[in-house]
């Protein structure tokens, strides 16, 4: 019955995520987010089996009550954000209401990590894109500029021999923020986390990473520019460099893991060959 009413409660969410957002290349990962989130859920039926129940009934109605009353205001008022978010207190509060608080530290993350499916507020995405936009393009012209490109830059239009190129929201690099900040997330918690001084400066380097390959795109469909024209950078070669972007931004992370590894493990023998009399 719980269940049913969840559904029935949040399948027009569904439906008006899938029939938009979803359909974007900004917010289409939302349904593998909530598939890894059932998936980290399932990794943890073992806990979940041996947890004593003990129902916490009154935190369990303010969460479950809250979460609803949140869903009803942004639902009304188009908020798909909190709409969304408002998964959030109402499974922690049927969680408490069910089971306890101790079913609810084993389901913590997995329940949180449902935030990561909600389309990023408006206000978030207008406030990063345009500094990110800025720092690209200043620094792709900065480094062809130094390798003897003529080019020049005024605020997010590259100017390169005869072509003008217009830095779009797409290559500011946000989007991929969003993306990799889910999957190092999940990467960190399902594999990394008992090594917590690991699994922080993974997810530290996630936004430097991300910044770092979409430097890369944007600086490769400059040069594809100037040297093929500013036709040859539109339809399917320039959604390849956004593959490849992503690509690169997740060898790049897996690198950096092994680099950490790598680190811990040199500093781990030095600091043993220090103590050892």
């Amino acid at each position: 019955m719980i269940a049913v009413s969840f559904a029935i409660a949040y399948t027009p969410t569904f439906i008006t995520l899938a029939q938009g957002p979803w359909r974007t290349e900004q917010e289409g990962h939302g349904p593998l987010i909530i598939a890894a989130s059932a998936w980290l859920a399932w990794r943890s039926r073992a806990l979940i089996w041996n947890v004593e129940l003990r129902p916490a009934p009154l935190p369990g109605w303010v969460a479950l009550l809250s979460g609803l009353c949140l869903l009803v205001l942004a639902r009304n008022q188009d908020v798909w954000f909190l709409e969304v978010a408002s998964e959030i207190p109402v499974i922690a509060g049927l969680v408490l209401l069910l089971a306890g608080w101790r079913l609810l530290r084993v389901l913590a993350f997995p329940i949180g990590f449902l935030i990561f499916s909600a389309p990023a507020p408006g206000w978030m995405v207008d406030a990063a894109t345009i500094p990110l936009k800025v720092f690209i393009s200043d620094s792709v012209t900065q480094l062809l500029y130094s390798a003897g490109y003529p080019i020049a830059q005024n605020g997010v239009v590259i100017l390169i021999g005869p072509y003008q190129l217009l830095v779009q929201d797409a290559c500011s690099g946000l989007n991929s923020i969003f993306v990799l900040s889910a999957l190092g997330v999940f990467y960190v918690y399902a594999f990394r986390w008992n090594e917590k001084i690991r699994a922080i400066a993974l997810l530290l380097l996630i936004i430097p990473i991300t910044v770092f390959a979409n430097f890369l795109r944007v600086t490769s469909l400059v040069l594809i520019a100037y040297y093929g024209g500013v036709d040859r950078m539109e339809g399917p070669l320039h959604d390849l460099t956004g593959v490849a972007l992503f690509v690169v931004a997740v060898v790049l992370m897996f690198l950096a893991d092994g680099a950490i590894s790598l680190l811990m493990k040199l500093f781990g023998r030095r600091s043993t060959r220090l103590v050892t009399p």
